[in-house]
């Protein structure tokens, strides 16, 4: 219920749909009523016609069913008097009071499914907002404890189905209840001696649905795990195409899907089986029960038993009875579909509330650029108590070339990726210009930091676009020029629609090289005056590796860079070279130095051969 209430805040501000909702659900149950109330005077003057109540003066007005019962009945004598007790004049007047209570009836149904759409379409938007939201603005670590597949599949599927389970259910939860509730009280109104005992067969119904939806909560949740593992497979498959047909291992992990996709079959097929078993069953229970009230009835009519009890009241007593068994089934399958979509709605929910680490703080200072230096004081950091830093102590003066070596899993990306604050310090601090970049606006922090990495990034969309990425109405001379500056311009022009065409997903159309330099490109239209560079060049081969080095060459010109380097080739020209080892600083200084001691950079150099 928590979740289901939570869920339901979702569609805040209530005041725009409650009030008027629940006006629509009032009429809709009153002119439902109506229909069967209806019955008694109809049957009365069919075949008995002395029995009906006799109103000869139009009687005041209270909110009662005394009152509306009154009122029918001065206006059927009027008729009775007019037409002279002319029994068809009595069947044309509650035959069109019938039909304006159904026409009204339908109205105000429809009415209130409107509201109700409105609140549905409202829901779902918030729910995909916030997911999508916290996925855009989580820390890395956060992704680092996920896979990729259970996160689309809570922004698909899981959405989905508490649209169609939680939100569909809130029709019968909202209106049901009270369609029951007030068919009980006319039900009361008639014949108390009977509706006192048709309510003791009532909480046999509930037990059996209870104990299917524990179950279907229990089968959801497996189920979601199952599609996780799916859409992960399916994920790494699209990515991955390459190298499974090289290896030869498309019977592998075709073999892998197989297994997966049948075992989330076989709990969908099972939990499907007992969702469509909840309404039948109900339906039964609900048949069984009138069977018995026809019975009970029956003997209290035949025997005398009630004065109030008579043929036609009792024909009215089982119509109204009948129309508890429609929401009463509907409450029963919504129900049983409830607990798969609160199972869905907790995985959402469970993203939405997911912690954001890595936030500004109150007043955060504003970073307008950068004059002086970047410090890493004392610094240290770990992954969930795995130490990766430990006490850094480094200072990058404003234009110098900064590298970062050592063996992979030495800490350089993560000391790279400090600084823009991908991830936070565990210990000390790191100083732009003497303030820490915890205290500024994280905004003004990236603005001044750009990053090339090993893997090209792009994304579906035009070469402009990913050039340009982030920046609404941008100047498309600056992108050009951003281009020709990176070594692009050239391959670009030559492609079918020049800076218009799509480059496809990941930029898949596109060669390494290609790639590589349209990512310099993004990062020189930036004009960051901080710039990273992680491995950009190592996947490349040497005729794109020129290209890339020189057009990487003009972006690190009179910039601050921080580059993390593979081919020790491509920094012998740095200001400092930082070698780390297990997180720590071992050795510092020029190429030329360095290569003078028997350390680990020499090591490294030697192994590749350098010359």
């Amino acid at each position: 219920m928590k979740t289901f209430i939570r869920l339901l805040s979702l569609s805040r501000p209530y005041h725009h749909y409650i009030p008027e909702y629940i006006v629509y659900i009032f009429l809709y149950t009153l002119f439902s009523l109506m229909n069967f109330t209806l019955l008694i005077p109809l049957l009365d003057a069919l075949f008995n016609t002395g029995t009906y109540d006799v109103v000869e003066q139009l009687p005041a007005f209270t909110l009662s069913m005394s009152y509306f019962k009154d009122l029918f009945y001065y206006y059927l004598n009027e008729l009775l008097v007019m037409y002279n007790g002319n029994k068809f004049a009595i069947l044309v007047y509650v035959c069109v009071i019938l039909f304006i209570t159904v026409l009204l009836k339908n109205l105000f149904n429809f009415l209130g499914q409107r509201v109700l759409t409105r609140v549905r379409v409202e829901m779902v938007r918030k729910m995909r907002e916030k997911a999508f939201y916290q996925y855009s603005n989580q820390s890395l670590s956060f992704f680092q404890n996920e896979r990729k597949g259970d996160l689309l599949s809570v922004i698909s599927s899981d959405v989905v189905e508490v649209e169609n389970s939680v939100v569909t259910s809130m029709q019968t939860i909202l209106r049901d209840p009270l369609v029951i509730i007030s068919t009980f009280i006319t039900l009361f109104y008639i014949s108390k001696e009977l509706t006192f005992f048709t309510i003791l067969f009532f909480p046999l119904s509930g037990l059996v649905l209870s104990s299917v939806s524990k179950k279907l909560k229990k089968q959801s949740t497996v189920s979601h795990g199952l599609l996780g593992k799916l859409l992960n497979i399916s994920e790494e498959t699209l990515s991955g195409i390459r190298i499974i047909k090289a290896f030869n291992a498309e019977k592998f992990i075709n073999k892998k899907f197989e297994e997966d996709n049948r075992a989330y079959a076989r709990t969908a097929r099972s939990i499907q089986e007992q969702r469509e078993a909840a309404s039948p069953v109900s339906e039964v229970l609900g048949v069984l029960v009138v069977i018995i009230i026809m019975l009970y009835g029956g003997r209290l009519i035949l025997s005398g038993a009630s004065d109030a009890l008579t043929g036609t009241t009792f024909i009215a007593y089982l119509g109204f009875y009948f129309q508890i068994l429609a929401p009463a089934k509907s409450i029963g399958t919504a129900f049983t579909a409830l607990p798969k979509g609160i199972a869905a709605g907790e995985r959402l929910l469970r993203i939405i509330d997911a912690p954001i680490p890595i936030t500004d703080k109150e007043n955060p200072a504003d970073l307008n650029g950068f004059e002086k230096n970047i410090e890493f004081k004392n610094v240290s950091f770990a992954y969930q108590d795995k130490p990766v830093l430990q006490n850094v102590e480094l200072t990058i003066d404003k234009g110098r070339m900064i590298a970062l070596v050592g063996k992979s899993g030495a800490g350089k990306s993560t000391m790279a990726d400090l600084i823009p604050r991908f991830y936070d310090v565990t210990t000390g601090s790191i100083l732009i210009d003497g303030k820490d970049i915890r205290d500024v606006k994280m905004s003004d922090l990236r603005n001044l930091t750009g990053i090339v990495s090993q893997e090209a990034i792009l994304f579906n969309d035009t070469v402009f676009n990913n050039i340009a990425f982030g920046l609404e109405n941008a100047d498309r001379e600056k992108v050009i020029q951003a281009a020709k500056i990176a070594n692009a311009h050239e391959f670009i022009i030559q492609l079918e629609n020049g800076y218009d065409t799509f480059i496809g997903d990941r930029g898949m159309k596109l060669s390494g090289g290609q790639r590589q330099r349209l990512t310099i490109a993004r990062a020189i239209f930036k004009n960051p005056p901080i710039l990273i560079l992680d491995e950009a060049t190592s996947a490349l081969d040497t005729e794109s590796e020129k290209l890339v080095q020189d057009a990487l060459d003009k972006l690190m010109k009179n910039r601050t860079t921080i580059v993390i380097a593979h081919r020790l080739s491509t920094i012998q020209h740095a200001n400092e070279i930082i070698v780390l080892d297990q997180g720590e600083i071992k050795e510092r200084g020029t190429h030329d130095v360095l290569i003078t001691q028997d350390g680990i950079y020499r090591k490294l150099v030697e192994m590749q051969e350098f010359k």
